[in-house]
């Protein structure tokens, strides 16, 4: 469901940017490591989480699914997560040390937290979460070397991109009065996006948008 909050609920009531000094540098799993249990389905991968982990692990998008991944829904889109497992719900990628495992290529909510993103007309800025992370001795770090991910400009276009593309599917969910369709687009996002494996060698960005151009062609039928 989606859900209308103000920045103060949420957050220490800014907007940040990447040059932005904030307070979120928690020392990683030198603390607690609680953001990495018990969350649920919350961490929510994007294409390019999907891509990143399959490189750096080896496996297939396939593989991925059948194992560290699970398919969850969020507003009427079916997408993976990562899984939480054991008697504290800890993440799959955590060690017995209390390390993350792929903490060379985690994914994008695991680079933000406790950062978040918030959606404007043109993009997204960054905010600070004020009920999230338990550490109170956060030190202040810029966004973008907390964030630490090549090319940051083409990869926040292609967050704020992926994002719109998702709320465009669920307006179509919304209007939707066929169930097979919605249950057809899903496969279809799905395969698309996650399941095909993208091409070694080439860019990641310019065959994601590839897909993402012959895929908005298809719902500008629906919409």
């Amino acid at each position: 469901m989606r859900r209308e909050v103000t920045l103060e609920e949420i957050s220490d009531g800014r907007l940040y940017e990447a040059n932005d000094m904030v307070k979120a540098d928690c020392q990683g799993c030198s603390g607690c490591c609680e953001c990495c249990r018990g969350m649920g389905d919350s961490v929510i991968l994007d294409p390019y989480d999907v891509w990143q982990l399959s490189r750096g692990l080896k496996k297939s998008p396939e593989e991925l699914l059948a194992g560290e991944l699970e398919l969850g829904v969020s507003d009427g889109n079916i997408l993976p997560h990562l899984a939480m497992r054991g008697p504290k719900e800890s993440c799959v990628f955590l060690d017995q040390e209390g390390r993350c495992a792929v903490h060379e290529f985690r994914p994008g909510f695991c680079r933000l937290f406790p950062l978040g993103r918030y959606y404007i007309e043109d993009g997204f800025r960054y905010i600070l979460q004020i009920h999230e992370c338990v550490n109170k001795n956060r030190t202040k770090i810029k966004v973008k070397k907390w964030i630490d991910i090549p090319d940051l400009k083409r990869y926040e276009k292609f967050v704020f991109d992926w994002h719109e593309f998702l709320l465009k599917v669920q307006e179509i969910f919304y209007r939707a009065e066929d169930p097979s369709l919605e249950k057809n687009l899903n496969l279809y996002v799905l395969g698309r996006f996650y399941r095909k494996p993208y091409e070694e060698g080439r860019d990641f960005y310019s065959q994601f948008y590839e897909r993402l151009k012959e895929a908005e062609e298809i719902l500008s039928l629906e919409l």
